[in-house]
């Protein structure tokens, strides 16, 4: 990519890991010469403590490779989503709904629930009594819809969010949740293999071999009394899938189904709407990115050599 497009790189170590010059030196080290030749620099990353107490390292890494220190970062408290999503962060409203979002071994894009915990009292759900008092449930997107369908079975959450169903809880199926919420899955070409659903939505999915990856922005109406706040709201998210869905009896836009307490989608991100957790959850969350990125800028200015890294992108 760098000799692609012609392009300076700077290294990136997390130092809190460990190892960070071993880490430097043998990707410097391993490189072909045209990618050697790009690496101007590093940065050490997440670093606690003494900067004075680097030395000799930093220097002996610029003399052995002629990377230039860009800085060293300190470890920051910060708000930004794991990349898998893996945690929950955020501080619940008082009186607020609690959430309980379904975590199998394939759930996928859990990064778009990173401001769910300011709106909602959020949990992650992995066994039925996960969903004891939950507001409202919800299937995430799946890189293995038939194993997650399995998974579910086996622990017997499916009957549970089922029983959850028939009393009026709110279920909420995103992508390959949304699936999952159907009656079945077929698969001819052997993507991920074939399953039934919970059979809540009158839904059927075929795989199929080319996968949808495009923004979307879905306009939300129609939709019956439990979800009736979400009425008139639009908001922007992306699809990616190898599922198609059929059920024209349940279709409120060709990205959105729902059925009483039951409602699908295949688009991602609608929970990082402040508008829309607002009317899903009566609390709306507080613009924690927007204070993140004010710390990292911050951090950034104060910490990394900016001239440098300027005089890169000029050059």
């Amino acid at each position: 990519m760098l000799e692609y497009v012609d392009a300076s790189a700077i290294l990136v170590a997390d130092i809190d890991r460990g190892g960070a010059f071993a880490h430097l030196y043998g990707t410097w080290a391993l490189v072909p010469e045209s990618t050697k030749a790009r690496l101007d620099g590093y940065i050490l990353n997440r670093f606690r403590g003494d900067v004075d107490l680097l030395e000799p390292g930093p220097s002996d890494l610029t003399r052995m490779t002629s990377m230039r220190c860009v800085g060293v970062m300190p470890m920051l408290e910060h708000q930004l989503p794991d990349e898998e999503g893996g945690t929950i962060k955020g501080e619940a409203p008082e009186g607020s709904p609690t959430v309980a979002v379904v975590r199998g071994p394939y759930a996928s894009n859990l990064d778009e629930f990173h401001l769910l915990p300011w709106a909602a009292t959020m949990r992650w759900a992995t066994r039925p009594v996960d969903l004891e008092g939950a507001d409202l449930v919800i299937l995430p997107g799946s890189k293995h819809v038939a194993a997650d369908a399995r998974w579910l079975a086996a622990r017997g959450l499916d009957r549970t969010i089922v029983d959850h169903a028939g009393h009026g809880t709110r279920i909420l199926g995103i992508c390959g949740g949304a699936m999952l919420l159907g009656t079945t899955v077929s698969d001819p070409t052997g993507i991920e293999g074939a399953t039934t659903g919970l059979g809540l939505l009158p839904l059927s999915t075929k795989m199929n071999l080319e996968k949808v990856t495009t923004p979307v922005t879905l306009e939300l109406t129609g939709l019956p009394d439990p979800w009736a706040a979400l009425n008139g709201l639009s908001a922007s998210g992306y699809e990616i899938r190898h599922g198609r869905i059929s059920g024209e009896e349940c279709r409120l836009a060709p990205q959105l189904w729902a059925a009483g307490s039951i409602l699908a989608t295949t688009v991602h991100g609608l929970l990082e709407n402040p508008d829309v957790l607002e009317a899903l959850t009566g609390h709306r969350p507080s613009p924690v990115l927007d204070r993140t990125f004010d710390l990292l800028a911050d951090a950034v200015d104060a910490h990394l050599d900016g001239r440098y890294l300027m005089s890169l992108i000029e050059s």
